[in-house]
C-alpha cells in the first residue's frame, strides 16, 4: 500500500517466484501476529513485541466512507467523534453513586432508569476510576475503507483500554448535547480543510474520477450531510457496521497473545453477532471512465500542481496486480530510476511522482507532477512520452527490480518500530484486505515479475481512461493558459 498524495477480502494470489532472483530465494521476513476469532466472528489480532513497554489497544470496523451513500457522507467520522464520549457504563456509574447518597428524585430517576437498566449487562464500572490513568495516547481516524480508535498504555492498562472501548462501542449514550458539540467540530474540520487549497485539487479528482459514486471516496462529507446529521442516523451506522463479525480488535506490543485472546473474549464473547452489511449493503461497483478529461482548478496557490488519475485494481478482483502496483511504483520512485531522470533531472519538473492506494474498492493510481515555471507543458509531453514507454523491457532493470522489492521490505519493517502507530497499519490491512492478504505480502511481493508489472500498466494506464487535474493560481493561468487536454496528453 502506498500512501495518498495528500494525506471482499480474499487470500492473495501466490504466483511462484523466480528461481533466479536473489530476493524471491531469500527467506521471507516473517509477520508475527497471531489471530484467533470469536463465535461471534470478532477477529482478535495480536502482535507481541516486548521491545517497548508500551501496549496499544484498537478497535477497527470496517466501514467509512466506502459504505456511504450521499445522505450519510460523513457520518462515519461524526460517529468516530462520538465513540469515546461520555457512555452508559460512565451513567451507570453515575447513578449508583447518587443511589448511595439516598433515594433518587423525579429528574434523577428519569435519567437513571435506562442505565440502571443495562447494569446486569454492563457490569461493575469501578474501572472508570482508572481511566485518566491508562491514556499516553488515545485517538480515533476515518478513512476510505476502515474506522479506528485506539490506546497506547503501559501493560497494566490493557485491561482498562480494552473494558473502555468495550463500553464505548456496545453502550453508547448518544447525548444530545455532545451529540452537538461534537457536530460542531467536525463542521469546524470542514471548514479548515475547505480553507486548504490542495483539498479542492483532490476533491476534483475524486469526483472525476468516480464520477457515479463520489461520496465513496470521500471521508470527510460536506457541510449538508453533516449539520442534517442525527442520533437516528447515528444508531443506524451503528446497527449496520458496529458488530462484531465486522470487527476486530487489534493488540500490539509487549503482551502475551494468549492473555489478550482471553481479556478479548471475556469483553466481547457476548456482543451479538449481527447480519453481515456488505451482504444487506454491497460495495458498489465503480464504473470505467468512458472518456479522458481535464479540468482546470484555480486557487491561490504559489506553485502548480497536476494529478493524472485512473481507476487500479480492487483487492478480491485482481491481487496480483495490487503487488505488481507497489513494486511499479517503487521502481519509478527512486531518484536514479529513468522516470526520474526524464522529469526531474531535466530540470522540467521539481517532483514528479507514481502511486497506488491499495483498496478493497478501486484503489486509484495517480501520478503527481509539480513542473518548474516556464516548463508546465514540456514537462506535461515528456510525463505522457515517459508513460507511453513504461512497459519497454529497457525501461528499468532487473536489479532495479529486485531493489524495488527490498525497499518495500524495508519500509514495512521500519514501521514496525513504532508498534504505536503500526496498529493502525495493521488495521489498514485487515479491513481493507483481509489479514491473510498481508500475512502473505513479503511472498507475493518477492514473486512479483516484470510481466506482472507489464500486465498491471497495460490493463490499468497505457491507453487507459483518465483524469487530469491541474490546481493553479489565476495570474499563472492567465500565463500558461493550460486546456483540459493538455492534462490528458491530447486523449480523446
Amino acid at each position: 500500500m502506498l500512501a495518498s498524495a495528500f494525506a471482499g477480502v480474499v487470500p492473495a494470489q501466490k504466483p511462484q517466484p523466480a528461481p533466479t532472483s536473489p530476493v524471491a530465494t531469500r527467506k521471507a521476513p516473517a509477520v508475527p501476529y497471531v489471530t484467533r476469532v470469536l463465535p461471534n466472528g470478532l477477529e482478535i489480532i495480536v502482535y507481541p513485541d516486548s521491545g517497548v513497554p508500551l501496549v496499544t489497544v484498537e478497535l477497527a470496523v470496517r466501514t467509512g466512507s466506502f459504505t456511504e451513500p450521499p445522505e450519510l457522507n460523513g457520518l462515519s467520522h461524526l460517529f468516530e467523534h462520538m465513540i469515546f464520549k461520555p457512555n452508559m457504563a460512565r451513567l451507570v456509574g453515575q447513578c449508583e453513586a447518587a443511589l448511595r447518597q439516598g433515594p433518587l428524585n423525579e429528574y434523577g430517576q428519569r435519567i437513571c432508569s435506562g442505565a440502571l437498566n443495562l447494569k446486569s449487562e454492563i457490569g461493575d464500572t469501578s474501572y472508570l476510576n482508572k481511566i485518566d490513568q491508562i491514556g499516553i495516547v488515545n485517538n480515533a481516524e476515518t478513512h476510505e475503507e476502515v474506522v479506528n480508535y485506539y490506546f497506547t498504555t503501559t501493560a497494566e492498562h490493557v485491561a482498562t483500554s480494552m473494558r473502555f472501548i468495550r463500553d464505548s462501542v456496545r453502550f453508547p449514550s448518544f447525548d444530545q448535547e455532545d451529540f452537538e458539540g461534537e457536530r460542531q467540530v467536525v463542521l469546524a474540520e470542514l471548514d479548515r480543510h475547505e480553507s486548504e487549497p490542495g483539498l479542492a485539487l483532490q476533491n476534483t479528482m475524486m469526483e472525476k474520477l468516480f464520477y457515479k459514486y463520489p461520496s465513496r471516496k470521500q471521508p470527510g462529507g460536506t457541510r449538508e450531510t453533516v449539520s442534517t446529521a442525527t442520533i437516528a442516523k447515528m444508531q443506524l451506522i451503528r446497527s449496520r457496521y458496529y458488530i462484531p463479525n465486522n470487527s476486530a480488535i487489534i493488540v500490539t506490543g509487549a503482551v502475551d497473545p494468549e492473555a489478550i485472546f482471553k481479556l478479548a473474549t471475556d469483553n466481547f464473547a457476548d456482543w451479538k453477532r449481527g447480519p453481515d452489511p456488505f451482504e444487506q449493503f454491497p460495495m458498489v461497483k465503480h464504473p470505467a471512465l468512458e472518456k479522458s478529461e481535464g479540468f482546470v482548478v484555480e486557487r491561490p496557490v504559489s506553485n502548480l500542481l497536476i494529478q493524472i488519475g485512473w481507476h487500479g485494481p480492487s483487492i478480491g478482483e485482481d491481487n496480483a496486480s495490487t503487488y505488481a502496483a507497489d513494486v511499479f511504483s517503487y521502481i519509478v520512485g527512486q531518484a536514479d530510476s529513468r522516470f526520474q531522470r526524464a522529469m526531474i533531472d531535466s530540470k522540467l519538473a521539481v517532483a514528479a511522482d507514481v502511486h497506488y492506494y491499495t483498496q478493497r474498492n478501486t484503489g486509484p493510481i495517480r501520478i503527481t507532477l509539480v513542473p518548474t515555471p516556464g516548463n508546465e507543458k514540456a514537462a506535461l509531453k515528456r510525463l505522457y512520452d515517459e508513460l507511453a514507454q513504461f512497459t519497454d523491457p529497457k525501461y528499468f532493470t532487473d536489479e532495479e527490480l529486485e531493489n524495488a522489492k527490498s525497499l518495500l521490505e524495508a519500509e514495512d519493517l521500519y514501521r514496525r518500530e513504532k508498534l504505536s502507530s503500526y496498529s493502525q497499519v495493521m488495521s489498514f490491512w485487515w479491513s481493507s484486505t483481509g489479514s491473510e492478504y498481508y500475512r502473505g505480502y513479503y511472498e507475493n511481493l518477492r514473486a512479483v515479475s516484470r510481466k506482472d508489472i507489464n500486465n498491471y500498466i497495460n490493463r490499468y494506464i497505457i491507453g487507459k481512461p483518465r483524469i487530469g487535474v491541474a490546481l493553479i493560481s489565476p495570474e499563472n493561468q492567465q500565463q500558461v493558459k493550460l486546456t483540459g487536454n493538455d492534462l490528458i496528453g491530447g486523449a480523446k
